[in-house]
């Protein structure tokens, strides 16, 4: 970091960010857009995919709700995925911090440090 806060030359933060790394599994890393009027997916609706594995930019102070809100803002659809029309997550979803289920490290509220991994799991089935 140089004087006054700006950042030097091959600083890999900036001042105010802080980078994390999320994982997507599975159906997460296709989903649907919604199309048509009723603003709900359909089996013809464009897919679009998340990366398997990329790093996303949030600033400091952000918790795994403000992640998911800004991952659902650029990838269409995934918000449908992750949450309920009320903005919970929905309860068969999995999302874990550094290998811990969020459920018992204050679910939405946990909050990001530079460097965390963030996994997005699906429902998983079978028999």
């Amino acid at each position: 970091m140089q004087e006054g806060g700006a950042a030097a030359p091959g600083d890999t933060n900036r001042e105010g960010t802080i980078t994390v790394k999320v994982r997507a599994f599975a159906t997460l890393r296709e989903v649907r857009r919604a199309d048509g009027p009723t603003g709900r997916s359909s089996s013809t609706a464009r897919c679009e995919f998340l990366p398997a594995e990329h790093d996303a930019e949030v600033p400091g102070g952000s918790t795994v709700g403000d992640l998911l809100t800004l991952l659902s803002a650029r990838h269409p659809g995934l918000g449908d995925a992750l949450f309920t029309p009320a903005g919970d997550l929905r309860a068969y979803v999995n999302i874990l911090k550094n290998g811990r289920n969020i459920h018992f490290s204050g679910g939405l509220k946990t909050p990001l440090e530079d460097g965390d991994t963030i996994a997005l799991f699906p429902p998983a089935g079978g028999g």
